[in-house]
């Protein structure tokens, strides 16, 4: 398995950046795209790396629908792409007044994509699987959201989702940002595959602050044996701090490549 980082908050090299997310995931014979953050900063990365990325890419799978991993939609077409049927909704900043939800509306995605949406787990192979939606059940993760939909609700982002693989009966789980909470997500990948051992978590875990949802989350991971942490995109350095002195972690940059 190959895991390119294409889009990140933090460039490497001569490769650009932005604040949003995007992974090129290579496996079981498959060529995914994982979220394509807000502009072409993923096609131009891409192209430095000498992959030509509308080419190669077989799926699109969106983790949710805000701008920062979907407006990038815009710059590529002609895929499968795989979501969940709430990511269209128009959504807000609690007191704001600028949609921070996809710049494309569902029948623009309609006409450029096929698009599949689901709020069960997909399988897109055997050992692929896009989650759909999260189910909500610890006790301290997803409980406020700073967020609004259309119609003045609180919005708690019910279309996060994550992207589960399972190599030689292990899990490697992506996320794009963990709205719903990243042991949730580790929990329900667990659950939908059978498998107990974790070998990696990368991706968005949406955490800000050394508070006590962080401590959680740390004995969270250490309870579970998780070596291979890569926090990203979303997670703020007091929480980056947190997770490199438990576990060492390295920053993921734009152009970085993961062979698991």
């Amino acid at each position: 398995m190959k895991i390119t980082v294409l889009t990140e908050n933090a460039a490497g090299g001569n490769f650009f950046a932005e604040h949003g997310l995007s992974y090129l995931i290579q496996y079981d014979g498959k060529n995914i795209l994982f979220d394509t953050g807000h502009s072409d900063v993923f096609l131009r990365n891409s192209a430095i790396l000498g992959i030509d990325l509308p080419s190669v890419v077989d799926v699109i799978v969106l983790s949710h629908g805000h701008w920062d991993h979907g407006d990038g939609l815009r710059y590529i077409g002609n895929k499968v792409l795989i979501t969940h049927p709430a990511a269209f909704i128009k959504r807000y900043r609690r007191g704001g007044n600028r949609n921070i939800g996809l710049a494309l509306s569902k029948s623009e995605i309609e006409k450029k994509f096929r698009l599949i949406t689901s709020d069960k787990p997909y399988y897109i192979t055997d050992k692929i699987i896009y989650a759909g939606g999260i189910p909500r059940s610890n006790d301290f993760e997803s409980k406020e959201t700073p967020f609004v939909d259309e119609n003045g609700n609180d919005d708690f982002v019910p279309d996060d989702s994550a992207l589960i693989m399972i190599k030689d009966n292990e899990l490697i789980i992506i996320s794009g940002c963990a709205h719903s909470g990243i042991c949730n997500i580790t929990d329900y990948a667990k659950k939908i595959s059978k498998i107990e051992k974790v070998k990696l978590i990368m991706g968005g875990f949406h955490l800000k602050n050394k508070d006590e949802k962080t401590r959680k989350t740390v004995e969270y991971f250490k309870q579970c044996g998780i070596e291979n942490i890569f926090p990203s995109h979303c997670t703020e350095l007091p929480a980056l701090c947190m997770f490199y002195e438990h576990f060492n972690i390295q920053q993921l940059k734009t152009g970085q490549v993961l062979t698991i």
